[in-house]
């Protein structure tokens, strides 16, 4: 749903249910449906990952690496953790693309990578994800945008869009920091993908190397 939408719902949600408490008690029920509809399309559940959050990616695919997705999870999780970041948090979790197909059980496992480090930069969360691909292995990540819920609640206020929006904006030490924190987390990946290359008698170094996104880190 584009945000204009659901920015009339909350608005004239919130009407209704003021003019419901004066006027009538389905009126204000109408309105508390129609602030619950965008508020719910606005927070999503939190194990969606949708397109629409992602900055920056690259990905890659290993011929004849069938099988081997946890090699890539647990090198890249270490290789990660051996930079010695402690704003760097990394999980594993499962992630589907909407909120209908989370229901039927389209889902996938994604190490989310976390810069805890700063309020600004928390919302910059990177998924990396390694598939079987028929007889490959398909390695991927996405750095993504996704706010708190203060902030897309504040997003879709018409009054209160610009002050949340500016929130995004880095400055000069912020973007500093993402950098860093995303070269680490996609050298670590690299570094993964390399080793199992390797153990396959593969050749890496023809690999493409370079994300493909704002940063274009490589």
């Amino acid at each position: 749903m584009p945000k204009p939408v659901m920015s009339l719902l909350l608005v004239v949600g919130f009407l209704l249910f003021l003019l419901g408490i004066v006027f009538s008690k389905y009126l204000a029920i109408i309105g508390i449906v129609m602030m619950g509809v965008a508020l719910f399309m606005a927070l999503k559940p939190g194990g969606i990952l949708r397109k629409d959050q992602v900055e920056d990616s690259w990905s890659t695919l290993i011929e004849n690496a069938q099988g081997r997705s946890e090699d890539v999870f647990r090198n890249a999780e270490e290789f990660t953790k051996e930079n010695n970041v402690p704003s760097i948090v990394v999980t594993k979790e499962s992630f589907a693309p909407g909120f209908v197909t989370s229901m039927f059980g389209k889902a996938r496992e994604f190490l989310v990578v976390v810069y805890s480090g700063s309020f600004r930069l928390k919302p910059y969360q990177i998924f990396v994800n390694a598939r079987d691909f028929g007889n490959n292995l398909d390695v991927s990540w996405y750095l993504t945008y996704r706010p708190s819920i203060w902030q897309v609640v504040a997003s879709l206020i018409p009054f209160v869009k610009v002050a949340s929006e500016a929130l995004r904006e880095l400055d000069l030490f912020d973007q500093q920091d993402l950098r860093a924190y995303a070269t680490v987390v996609h050298r670590s990946v690299l570094k993964s993908v390399d080793k199992l290359m390797l153990d396959l008698k593969q050749d890496p170094s023809k690999m493409e190397r370079r994300s493909r996104g704002f940063l274009g880190i490589s």
